[in-house]
């Protein structure tokens, strides 16, 4: 199944990362700037191909609005074996992202975008009743899916027992958790579990979980949106190791 990347960012790091399965760019007649020209000069040494085309069109390709003048066709982005990432495990101090039942393909995006800002080795979803990477996923993520590792397993719960097994230590983020992710050591080996945006993590999950953390809340709202809760939850492991280093 063809895979759509929308908008130039997305376009401009799959040429950049050397990806050989974009297989043609749609863009607006009218659109230039210099990461245009960036992605004219990388399709043309690929020998992508490359065809103009009126907005209404591309809206009509890209079946949404929110294109920004570009469209390439991809094949659809392969996920990462699952697998790889327990070797892994074994080899180096992992930090891997676990989401259990994350359906909003924004917060998807956004999330796979920080977690590759923020150093993350590799990110876990469902097969079922989440969303998998979608070329919303891909345009929200500006670019990020060419540089981190994400895997579809059928067994949330299996693989976290799999994780344990490796001596990767599993938290857990939930709203109601007596302590603060503040107040736990996440310097060692780490898959950090987030939930959906409705439900949070499924009982199951939460019971696989070493311990569970919740995010201070001062104000007068009792929860974050999923994206962002993620994003300050993977920052303070990048502070806690950074701390370490120095």
């Amino acid at each position: 199944m063809a895979q759509k990347l929308l908008g130039p960012n997305s376009i401009l790091e799959a040429l950049r990362a050397g990806r050989r399965d974009v297989e043609r760019i749609y863009l607006d007649r009218g659109r230039g700037g210099p990461k245009v020209a960036e992605i004219l000069t990388l399709a043309r040494a690929k020998v992508v191909t490359i065809k103009y085309k009126e907005r209404a069109e591309l809206t009509r390709i890209a079946e949404t609005h929110s294109h920004q003048g570009m469209v390439a066709i991809a094949a659809e982005v392969p996920y990462q074996e699952a697998e790889e990432l327990l070797v892994k495990a074994k080899d180096k101090t992992p930090f891997l992202l676990v989401l259990d039942g994350v359906e909003d393909p924004q917060n998807l995006g956004s999330i796979i975008r920080t977690a590759e800002a923020a150093g993350v080795d590799g990110i876990i979803i469902p097969k079922h009743r989440a969303v998998g990477l979608t070329s919303t996923v891909a345009k929200v993520a500006c670019g990020a899916l060419e540089h981190i590792r994400v895997c579809r397993v059928t067994n949330i719960p299996a693989f976290l027992d799999r994780l344990k097994e490796k001596g990767v230590w599993v938290v857990g983020a939930d709203v109601k958790a007596a302590k603060s992710i503040y107040e736990i050591d996440l310097i060692g080996p780490l898959a950090l579990v987030i939930g959906g945006e409705d439900t949070g993590l499924k009982p199951l999950v939460k019971k696989k979980c070493d311990i569970l953390a919740s995010l201070p809340m001062e104000g007068s709202i009792s929860s974050l949106n999923t994206a962002v809760a993620a994003a300050i939850t993977m920052y303070e492991v990048v502070r806690q190791r950074k701390e370490k280093k120095n």
